[in-house]
């Protein structure tokens, strides 16, 4: 099942959905496995270490550190994974905002890690992008 492509499609149709809880980045140096007990969002194997993006209760209780706490929001429309635009598109009305964002791309849709304490604020700014993509047909 191929997803979307068409950039003012993705972005009217980003249905953007805050996920329940907080979530955090953590480096495990040396490891290629999570540790014991955790059940990591998402993994990423670099040269350093092992990155996990887990719930922050997860991270405390593995004794994990951090240094940024952020919430989680999905794009419920089915985006290629060659689509191109929709990251650009997002990240700069969120900077325009003052909104930091770190992106996962998984097989169906995009997972937009945007600060904790702002995170409803960066749905509803995405919630008018998509809007205002319907409406004058943007980009």
């Amino acid at each position: 099942m191929s997803g979307e492509s068409d950039l003012r499609k993705l972005l009217s149709g980003m249905r953007p959905e805050l996920n329940e809880g907080r979530y955090v980045f953590c480096t495990v140096p040396g490891a290629t496995a999570p540790p014991a007990g955790t059940t990591p969002v998402a993994t990423v194997l670099e040269a350093e270490g092992l990155t996990l993006v887990l719930r922050q209760e997860d991270a405390d209780a593995a004794g994990l550190g951090y240094a940024y706490t952020a919430g989680w929001i999905t794009l419920r429309i089915h985006s290629a994974l060659d689509a191109v635009g929709l990251t650009g598109a997002f990240a700069a009305e969120l900077a325009a905002h003052g909104l930091s964002c770190n992106v996962i791309a998984g097989y169906h849709h995009d997972h937009l890690f945007v600060p904790a304490d702002r995170a409803a604020e960066a749905v509803a700014v995405l919630e008018e992008l998509a809007t205002s993509s319907a409406q004058e047909g943007h980009p």
